[in-house]
């Protein structure tokens, strides 16, 4: 098992292993909440990818990782995942106004 440090080196390798064998690749998500701690890990029971952190700031990135990860699971592998993101979803619905009396 790799720990790797640097988040964009994760997600490029992870994507990597995933489109080299869609059939045996899982992606798991590991919460310690005594910790604080998020392990992300990407395996095809040959090679295996983790990556741990503790900062707030990597769920948004680990939220885009998850919608790339969706979109090659059911459009497979060979997808351009260029125009993926993390807030297609909410952009598509409208915002609501106020919930007060209308007059």
């Amino acid at each position: 098992m790799v720990y790797i440090s640097s988040w964009d080196e994760f997600a490029e390798r992870s994507i990597q292993l995933f489109r080299a064998d869609p059939q045996s690749s899982r992606y798991v998500m590991k919460y310690r909440h005594c910790d604080g701690k998020l392990v992300l890990k990407v395996t095809d029971n040959r090679e295996c990818l983790k990556f741990k952190t503790d900062q707030a700031q990597d769920a948004r990135k680990m939220e885009k990782l998850n919608n790339i990860f969706f979109t090659l699971m059911a459009r497979g592998p060979d997808v351009d995942i260029s125009e993926v993101s993390g807030k297609e979803q909410s952009e598509a619905q409208p915002t609501k106004k106020g919930r007060g009396r209308k007059q």
